[in-house]
């Protein structure tokens, strides 16, 4: 450890808002504002250092932390939870993807075991159990825009459209900030879940290098590699710009079994998309004058990425395909954002920003090795590529905000923030090639027929206040209200109220209240779609649209939720760090996947899309849904989080940490359609209840002696339990049953990661490591319940992964 200008330069290696080397919990002295609003708070390294408060990454395994105002210390001082999680901590889970290293590091993260088709592309994260959209994502302290492609297959994320974390650049990423609660009135009503605010670097003079390679070695497949950098210039004497990439490529995982219908393993169902990834992300700011600062930030990514879909034998098309074929699924996707503001200072002490973002998504779905054979028999020929469908989505959000604190003496202050925001949101389908969509369409799944396309915007117009104030020195108190008007929707107020009291420098309390407010996305007000398998086909209506109707379809209404927390925060002993907190979140008119038919009433819905099915399919594998509010729902739990630092004296130091969440969703209310029948049946109920572990525990064990670094970690995923439909080998009464399913139990399962890492020189580091050790995987579904023979996991569980071990090797190098 070195010490120089009173900046210390520790290594940061505790989970969840603590650190060992950071100040001790606060008397009453801490920052006002809460974590998530301090993005831009500081405009330059030469501030930064003379304010002693900045926050950098200073090489691939430290922090330079000044021994003042650190995240980790407002994080510990927050009215709500919040946990800060470093550069340096996402690095040492050895996830190339950022949603899997948050995932590795926060309980109450949890990623899905596969996705499928479209949806396997799009990086997302489920909160507390709950659906991506329920999250709310910030850049600095600023709105992310969400992907265009909606993940439309069956399962817990349904519907979901959310922000996807990996078009961002790991390399660009300093800290990121998880605030476990309802979203605060500034950023917007639709966090229902919590906020994940990802904060950029401004670090400058430096040049940073990183590579890492691995594969699932027990399977022998699913390579992936990266390449990334980040380095910064000074602009000027007050100014900094930060400039990082990305390169990511993996390739297909695929893990067989024997088919049903060959006898033999050639169906590449169960499996893991390929996916080649390039991202960049800058982040500037400079003065303009003392008191004006202009500030920005961009980022660029590019994906192509490729999917298998079943195997087709060689019936369907023996002409073209003799040996049969796999159809491949295809995405290229642009997707970009820029942020630009001004901010400064009035008189009377008040201060102002000013700032627009824009954030766009592209992309072009296609299918490659396919065929159609209704077009073949009346043309003598068929593509073998066709494009199917397009999609993007724009999101451009304005906002000004003001703020000041007032000081009342003796220790007590008020500050007051308030301001305004306009979001334009504009989501637009395009059709796919004729080819695609003729006479039930291509093989792998049909395209988007002209009448599914379309375009559709809304405006969002809020404005909130925000109060923060000091009764005393040991109370804090947080009011906040928010009021929004959607064009499509009408309009929410929602509020929030929180409270900390800190009884001594070592122990405090806190509780909050909030309620929540979330209009259907576009896309899911929109979107549609068929999907043709060999022995069956399934589609999603519109809501609005006459097939919709004709099933019993409703109009969507927005999400309204009210949450509540309470815990304390404590320090016992010296480095040892204690956060428990109890919550409970009631969402009303839950927007889930409803209104699942099957058999002749869904065939008679897709035909009012005017789609044609082609022939030969299992009328009761024919199904239909459409999103409806289908439930109410209560999602209780609880977080427990501790962390202690040991000195070994000559044996180097010893980090440990324990972080746990329980976690349980009910319903509380079951919607009916038009028709008096419940919107969900026991499987969509499922998802919504049971898919998600009722609890994860992660015990961390970080030790650094020399040059030397070791970092164990524990992870235990809880029980999952979903209702499974009955396949082609079940019994001829169940096979695709949509009123009777299979309980399907995926018991609890500890995984354990290890990576070791040696500081070969001043500038380069070495680290070898292996995620899931032993290749613990998932329990295999019964015969009857595994499609075709080779899906044979449940793919819609959240945890354990089905790629089993992965092992890998990362050098960082700076310059």
């Amino acid at each position: 450890m070195r010490c120089q200008n009173r900046i210390l330069v520790l290594p940061v290696t505790l989970l969840f808002a603590s650190s060992a080397y950071a100040d001790q919990l606060s008397d009453g002295k801490r920052s006002s504002h809460h974590p998530i609003a301090t993005s831009h708070k500081h405009s330059s390294a030469l501030q930064h250092h003379k304010k002693k408060r900045f926050l950098t990454a200073h090489s691939p395994e430290t922090l330079s932390v000044t021994a003042h105002n650190t995240p980790l210390r407002r994080a510990r001082a927050s009215t709500t939870p919040v946990d800060i999680i470093s550069a340096q901590q996402l690095h040492r889970t050895g996830a190339i993807n950022l949603a899997d290293a948050l995932a590795r590091v926060n309980p109450s993260v949890t990623i899905g075991t596969a996705g499928y088709d479209a949806g396997a592309f799009t990086s997302s994260i489920r909160l507390r159990g709950l659906n991506p959209n329920h999250t709310l994502v910030l850049i600095n302290g600023k709105r992310r825009h969400t992907t265009a492609n909606i993940y439309a297959d069956s399962g817990p994320q349904e519907g979901s459209s959310p922000v996807d974390l990996n078009m961002i650049p790991a390399e660009a990423i300093d800290h990121i900030e998880v605030l476990r609660d309802g979203a605060a009135s500034q950023y917007g009503a639709d966090g229902i879940a919590g906020v994940v605010n990802i904060i950029l670097k401004k670090t400058v003079s430096h040049l940073d290098m990183d590579a890492q390679t691995g594969a699932n070695a027990y399977n022998g497949d699913g390579w992936q590699y990266q390449f990334g950098f980040d380095g910064g210039l000074p602009l000027g004497d007050d100014g900094y710009a930060n400039l990082s990439g990305q390169m990511y490529h993996t390739d297909h995982f695929v893990q067989k079994g024997i088919d049903s219908r060959t006898g033999v393993s050639d169906d590449p169902a169960l499996s893991l998309s390929e996916e080649t990834r390039q991202t960049l992300s800058l982040n500037a700011g400079k003065h303009l004058t003392r008191s004006l600062e202009l500030y920005g930030f961009a980022t660029y990514a590019h994906r192509h990425g490729e999917s298998y879909q079943d195997y087709r034998t060689p019936d369907i098309l023996p002409q073209m395909y003799p040996q049969g074929f796999v159809p491949i699924e295809a995405l290229e996707e642009q997707d970009f954002a820029i942020t630009l503001g001004l901010k400064g200072r009035l008189p009377a002490g008040f201060k102002w920003d000013l700032n627009t973002t824009y954030g766009f998504d592209d992309d072009h779905m296609s299918l490659k090795n396919t065929a159609n054979p209704a077009y073949y028999a009346d043309y003598g020929s068929s593509p073998t590529k066709a494009r199917t469908e397009t999609f993007n989505h724009m999101q451009w959000t304005n906002d000004l905000n003001i703020s000041r604190k007032f000081s009342l003496g003796s220790g007590r202050f008020i500050n007051l923030s308030f301001g305004g925001q306009h979001r334009l949101e504009i989501y637009h389908i395009g059709a796919g090639d004729p080819v695609s969509y003729y006479k039930g369409g291509t093989q792998g799944f049909a395209g988007l027929m002209p009448e599914n396309a379309g375009r559709w915007n809304r405006d969002v117009w809020a404005g909130y206040i925000d109060t923060d104030f000091h009764p005393t020195r040991k109370l804090d108190i947080d009011v906040g209200g928010r009021f929004e008007h959607y064009t499509d929707t009408g309009n929410a107020e929602t509020g929030k109220v929180a409270a900390r009291y800190d009884f001594t420098k070592r122990f405090a309390v806190r509780a909050t209240i909030s309620n929540g407010y979330r209009a259907p996305t576009l896309l899911e007000e929109h979107y549609s779609a068929l999907n043709v398998t060999p022995f069956g086909a399934s589609a999603s209506l519109p809501v609005n649209s006459p097939a919709a109707s004709s099933l019993g379809a409703q109009r969507l209404k927005a999400e309204r939720s009210t949450s509540l927390s309470g815990g304390f925060v404590m320090e016992p002993v010296d480095n040892f760090h204690v956060s428990v907190d109890a919550y409970q979140i009631n969402i009303r008119n839950r927007i889930a996947p409803g209104g699942s038919f099957q058999g002749g009433a869904a065939e008679n819905a897709i035909g009012l899309t005017g789609a044609t099915l082609p022939g030969g399919l299992a009328s009761d594998n024919v199904t239909a849904t459409y999103f409806a509010n289908g439930a109410s729902t209560r999602t209780q739990g609880l977080d427990i989080m501790a962390d202690y630092a040991l000195s070994l004296r000559r044996y180097g130091h010893l980090n440990l940490s324990m972080a746990l969440n329980l976690n349980r969703t009910r319903i509380s209310h079951l919607a009916t359609d038009g028709t008096g029948s419940p919107f969900l049946n026991a499987q969509q109920i499922g998802y919504l209840t049971t898919a998600s572990p009722r609890s994860k525990i992660i015990l961390n064990a970080y030790w650094t002696i020399g040059k030397w670094s070791v970092n164990v970690r524990q992870t235990r995923y809880g029980e999952t339990v979903n209702n499974v439909t009955y396949q082609d080998q079940a019994p001829a009464a169940l096979q695709y049953s949509q009123s009777q399913f299979h309980r399907f139990v995926n018991t609890p399962a500890w995984l354990t990661d290890l990576e070791v890492g040696f500081q070969a020189t001043k500038r380069i580091h070495l680290a070898v490591g292996g995620n899931n050790l032993f290749n613990v995987r998932p329990r295999r579904m019964p015969l009857e319940n595994s499609y075709l023979g080779t899906l044979f996991y449940d793919n819609n569980s959240a945890g354990i992964p089905m790629t089993g071990g992965y092992y890998y090797g990362r050098i960082n190098v700076s310059l």
